[in-house]
């Protein structure tokens, strides 16, 4: 729209230029012709001589288009150097489109590269939180296996242990084993009740007698027997 109108305004000055001097050319000799009559006697003295007329009407002839030839020229490098500034301006948008694409497609890939990571955080977490929980599992249930000893029991379970250790082998272990076998009939609060009972009794019994107890029961109730013996690792004596 900028070229256009700069063409309209070029061509819109050069027309209203050439119809002043049109104007002005034709206008002249008439000029001339008027003021002859005033002064008769003189007039040949002062006709100019085509010699020095000549000079000024090709003065004032080619003046115009010498002003027409500039203005042309004018025109045509204002045209180059608009079409330059365009060309640069173009260039440099191009440039920056390419430069916001690239940057466009970083942020895609670091965006794709961040996602990827969440969510491989996000199953490291679920597993962390599934060996967490297997983890207090085992833990509980290594808590409800142990077999405790207070402080306050302690010595009556030595005394315990120790009649048991003057029995007769057989004996304490006929007395364990219906001990262990009287819970199976009485639920499992007293089965758990029971069955740790006599793992402490065996726990303080001296280590010769506890190995004859358990031979006897290894005859009569084996099953009763290991169970006992894996009891007999978990338990534990409280501060």
């Amino acid at each position: 729209m900028s070229k256009k109108l700069l063409i309209i305004t070029v061509a819109a000055g050069l027309v209203s230029f050439l119809g002043a001097f049109g104007t002005a050319w034709l206008t002249k000799p008439a000029a001339v012709q008027g003021a002859a009559p005033e002064e008769p006697a003189s007039a040949a003295s002062q006709v100019p001589s085509p010699a020095k007329t000549a000079p000024t009407v090709l003065a004032t002839a080619l003046t115009p288009a010498d002003d027409s030839t500039n203005t042309r020229a004018m025109t045509e490098e204002q045209l180059k150097e608009l079409i330059f500034e365009v060309r640069e301006k173009i260039e440099e948008y191009n440039t920056k489109i390419q430069s916001l694409d690239k940057e466009r497609q970083r942020l895609a890939i670091a965006q794709q590269t961040l996602q990827k990571d969440v969510a491989e955080l996000n199953n490291l977490r679920v597993d962390l939180a599934a060996t967490v929980a297997n983890l207090r599992n085992e833990r509980d249930m290594l808590q409800k296996t142990r077999v405790e000893v207070d402080q306050a029991e302690k010595a009556n379970l030595l005394a315990i242990a120790a009649a048991y250790d003057k029995m007769d082998p057989a004996r304490a272990s006929e007395i364990l084993s219906n001990m262990a076998m009287t819970q199976s009939t009485s639920g499992g609060a007293a089965r758990n009740t029971n069955i740790d009972d006599a793992v402490k009794i065996l726990f303080f019994m001296q280590d010769r007698t506890k190995a004859k107890v358990l031979a006897e029961l290894a005859t009569s109730e084996p099953a009763l027997a290991a169970l006992l013996c894996q009891k007999l690792k978990q338990v534990q004596e409280g501060k």
